[in-house]
């Protein structure tokens, strides 16, 4: 693996590491409060400050912001932890994560390669090259070379064959969205003593 491939699997492994710290604060501050360090509603207020930003960032570290190369063969954009590449020739998956902000869906197609390197696809023109990379993968695949795993919401996504599965994808997506949320807050207010 080249050595610019390896820090931006570093770097993004950092990124999701000081997300999920952040998202964890609210233990923290219930420790913190504890041991009479600081106020009881210390984890209350860490809490809701954590879930906006971790629920804000995480999603969006490996979105591409602007993208500035594309070749026959890669894709290469910025990232809230820096510069990603994706080999297109060597895509292992491709899923479909779905946000919801003002009243609408956003969504965004999390790719990763066989050099374990993730890119969110965002902007039309590099949805237009990863959906021709898995079609070339498709290809190849009714020839017998195995092919990456495309799910059936992503594959809805890109207009690819099943065309279903996006309206079920979205539905999980928002409730999987409210249960975690709501869960994380009773559990913030538990950690506050409410």
């Amino acid at each position: 693996m080249e050595a610019t491939t390896i820090r931006s699997v570093t770097r993004a492994r950092m990124g999701s590491c000081l997300a999920v710290a952040v998202l964890l604060l609210p233990l923290g501050g219930y420790g913190l409060a504890r041991m009479g360090v600081a106020p009881e509603g210390t984890p209350i207020v860490l809490g809701l400050l954590s879930a906006i930003a971790g629920f804000v960032v995480l999603p969006s570290l490996c979105e591409e912001r602007v993208p500035f190369r594309h070749s026959s063969s890669r894709l290469t954009a910025h990232t809230l932890t820096g510069e990603r590449s994706v080999d297109l020739d060597r895509i292992t998956t491709v899923r479909l994560l779905t946000t919801f902000s003002y009243g609408s869906a956003y969504r965004t197609l999390l790719v990763r390669d066989a050099h374990g390197v993730r890119l969110g696809i965002t902007t039309e023109r590099s949805r237009r090259k990863l959906r021709r990379a898995i079609e070339k993968a498709d290809a190849n695949d009714a020839r017998g070379a195995p092919g990456p795993r495309v799910s059936r919401a992503a594959r809805a996504h890109l207009g690819l064959p099943p065309r279903r599965g996006l309206v079920v994808h979205t539905v999980l997506a928002f409730l999987l969205l409210t249960v975690s949320s709501s869960l994380y807050v009773v559990a913030v207010l538990r950690l506050g003593g409410q």
